[in-house]
Parts: C-alpha cells; structure tokens; sequence
C-alpha cells in the first residue's frame, strides 16, 4: 500500500476529538472538513457544550452516585426501551473516561453542572465547560489539532467517497476540493464525522415529516454524506426518524432560549395564552408539539429570578442582547407586552403558580417546580427549530460501520449523527448529552480501535 495516513476523519466537530485521541495513539491523521467556517457553524460548535458522565471524578467529589449501568436505564425508560441496547452500554460505559480524558489529556476546562438537571437524567451528570457553549469546545479543539505534528487538517475539502479493495477493506479516501478536483488519499482507515442529513430537505421530508416544516438550525453542511457513502459500500442504516428537535428558539433573533428557563420554573403558552403540555418532559418532543400549535410559535414566560439563574448560559445571554425579551410588571402589563389573551394568560400564571407551591396538582401532570413565578415578569417568543438527526449508519463497539448481517466493513467507523444514536425513534428519546455523547465518545473509540489494527513498523 502507498504511504497515507493511519486514519481520515471526516469532519471536524466530534471527530477533532477522535483526531486528537488517534495521534496521541501514535497514529498519523488527516481531517477533511467542508467548511472554512466549521468552528461556528458545526453542531458541536451550536451546541450547549453538555458531555454526560456517568461516574466521572467531578460526581463522585459531587457525592453523585451514578455508573454507566445507571445511565443505560435512564437512556431506555426516556426511549422507552426503543435505544439501541448495545450502543446505550458502548457509550454508558465509556462516558466517564471520555469527559476525563477532555479534561486531562486535551485540557478542556470542564466541570460538574450542578445547578439543575436535565430532563431524564436520574442524576447530575451533564460536564460542560465556562459559558456552558460549544463554540469555546470547538475553538479549543481546533487549535489543538492545528499545533499537533501527526494531524493534518484540510479545509475546505469534502470526503466524497470512500474506495475499497478486492476484499472490501477501505483503501483510500476519495476527497473533493472547491475547484471540483478530487483527489485520493491511501488509508487503511476512515471515520464518517459528518453528521447526519437535517440540511437535506428532501431526506428530513422523508424520515422526519412531523418537523420538516419547522426551523433548521444546524450545519448547512449536515448533508447525508454519511449514509450516501456508506450505503454504496453495504453499511446498515437505522433509527432514520429519530432527531433532536428543539422548542426554545426566539423568534426574531434565531438565538437558544434554553431549557434551563423551564428547569427552572418558566414555563410555556401558545397563541392562545394558555399551556399545553408537561414542558419538563424534554425540549426536543417540544419542537414538535409547539409546531402543533397555531401559528407553530409560543411565548416562554418567566422571572427575575429565572433571568438571573440564566445568567451562565452564553445562549440566554445571546438572546437578551438581541432585545427580543420583553418585561412587564405583572400579569396584564405581559399581556399587553405580548399581544396574548389577558384574562388566559392571568390564569394560566396563577395556575401554575399555585402547582408549583403545592396546592393543586398540575393539570398537565408537571411535577417539578422549582419555584412559583412572581412578578415582575420576562417573556420571549420562540419557534420550534430541528437541530440534528439521530438516525445513520449502524455501528458496534468499536464504532465500525457494520452490514446488514453485523459484519463490521474494515476500516470504515462513524461517529456522531453520521452514526445511528441512542434516542430511539422519533424525538421524545433525546436525552441531553445525547448529541455529544456519540460524537466524541464514538469517535474516541474507533480511534482507539484503529490504533488497536494497525500494523506497526518494527
């Protein structure tokens, strides 16, 4: 075989961490990523920066009792037992060494969020970084990347194929240039990063219908180019309907709200003033739900107290600064800032209020209230956005793309939405992390595993 490098990563989000992993393995790399503006316009870079662990060091200093067995459950009861068993355990399990080796090995400043928990997490788990924002994430693994000897980094340039010898084992990356050049480069090894096709419409028609209507807010580059290359070598494809939808996108500034508002005590009305739903079940089903509503748009109302616990998220922030928060002194001066009904919107502030205190039960079966909302109050109006697919290509343990008969394609990984996930089918499976999780902790593994088949020189 020509000298090439060890491994190809195909895109430059989660697979800088796989980049990363493999070099430090002893291995050769290069990163092919189509965009020169990847380091803000990736999903990892949009994300809120959230990596579960399951039995990290920060927990344990936390007294959070938690392992990987632990997490497996909480992904199955959120999927309703719909997850890929086999990837829920992968990635359980090697959830606490990733967020470990972030920190240790490529010195991202990561800690324990202990301010509140997420939806469907039995316990505190979620580690991010300052700013909670994965733009600081991205700029920190890319500058990594760029200082190491053994990583070379192509941008722009797309992978557009993989080639394969006689015996199906990858040979080379066929990669393509602006100027529509290709050009092949031998390896032994690559891994799809690529995300998964929410910048396809015509794919999101087909797999996702309920959502297709709805705000796109993630890569333009997010473009099925994993399942149309692994398709053409046989790979197994699964979980096509399941994505992360989003309900807390403001309308008018295209910034994220964030959940933490509702974790907190806001909550949520349509048009109408009135609520529909359990908003703590989870913001992904959210997306959806809201664009059930008339005028698919609806208000998130909360408080000073609400507006200042938001204060760590760089998104809250993003979205103050746009000024499309409004505030009013109490429930009918909202109204009238709002355009909402007042007499509903009133009830609807008083109801809730008086569920979160204790004194009825809430007549959408919410159970978690931080607190009751008090005047003065806060309000944005927000838009249902997809984010990222969950659906792609099968893999195993090691992160190799696998055929219809589980037999694993050598040499061909994927990590990511380029890779079936862990949420199930549609959107009430996404647990938070559920992301993040995938994309680095499948890319750290198929490093690993490639180093693992390498033929060394003595």
């Amino acid at each position: 075989m020509t000298d090439g490098p060890d491994l190809v990563v195909a895109g430059a989000g989660g697979g800088l961490a796989g980049a990363l992993r493999a070099a430090e393995l002893g291995l050769s790399v290069v990163v092919v990523e189509a965009s020169e503006h990847f380091r803000r316009g990736n999903n990892t870079s949009m994300s809120t920066a959230m990596f579960p662990g399951a039995g990290s060091r920060w927990q344990a200093a936390e007294g959070v009792h938690d392992s990987p067995a632990r997490f497996v459950a909480d992904i199955m009861a959120k999927t309703k037992g719909r997850a890929d068993a086999r990837l829920a355990r992968t990635l359980a399990e090697v959830s606490a060494p990733l967020v470990e080796w972030l920190a240790d090995s490529v010195e991202l400043p990561l800690s324990l969020v202990t301010d509140f928990n997420y939806p469907g997490h039995s316990v505190t788990r979620c580690h991010s970084v300052p700013g909670r924002h994965g733009s600081s994430v991205i700029d920190h693994l890319a500058r990594r990347v760029r200082e190491h000897p053994g990583i070379d980094l192509l941008v722009p340039a797309r992978l557009a194929d993989v080639a394969t010898g006689p015996d199906g084992a990858v040979r080379a990356a066929v990669v393509q240039y602006p100027d529509g050049t290709t050009e092949e480069i031998p390896t032994r090894a690559v891994l799809l990063a690529t995300n998964g096709f929410g910048a396809d419409r015509a794919l999101v028609e087909r797999h996702l219908p309920e959502i297709a209507g709805a705000l796109y807010q993630g890569s333009d580059q997010s473009l099925g180019d994993a399942l149309r290359i692994g398709g053409g070598l046989g790979a197994a494809t699964g979980y096509l309907d399941a994505y992360q939808g989003h309900g807390a996108v403001a309308a008018g500034a295209g910034t994220l709200v964030g959940w933490a508002t509702i974790i907190h005590g806001a909550i949520m009305v349509d048009l109408g003033g009135r609520r529909f739903g359990d908003e703590t079940r989870g913001y992904s089903e959210y997306a959806a739900e809201l664009a059930a509503r008339p005028g698919s748009t609806g208000w998130i109302v909360l408080d000073e107290t609400v507006f200042e616990q938001c204060q760590r998220f760089k998104d809250f922030r993003d979205t103050v600064e746009s000024g499309v928060l409004v505030r009013a002194g109490d429930a009918e001066a909202l109204a009238k800032a709002t355009g909402l009904p007042p007499d509903a919107l009133a009830e609807e502030l008083a109801a809730s209020a008086a569920a979160a205190r204790g004194e009825r039960p809430d007549e959408h079966g919410r159970t978690h209230w931080e607190r009751p909302l008090a005047a003065p109050y806060a309000a944005v109006r927000v838009v249902p956005a997809l984010f990222h697919t969950q659906g792609g290509l099968i893999v195993d343990e090691d992160a190799a793309v696998v055929d219809s008969a589980d037999r694993p394609i050598p040499g061909l990984y994927a990590a990511g939405g380029a890779a079936a996930g862990i949420s199930g089918h549609g959107a009430d499976g996404y647990l938070p992390g559920n992301g993040l999780l995938p994309a680095f902790g499948l890319a750290y593994l198929a490093a690993g595993a490639v180093a693992r088949t390498t033929p060394r020189e003595n």
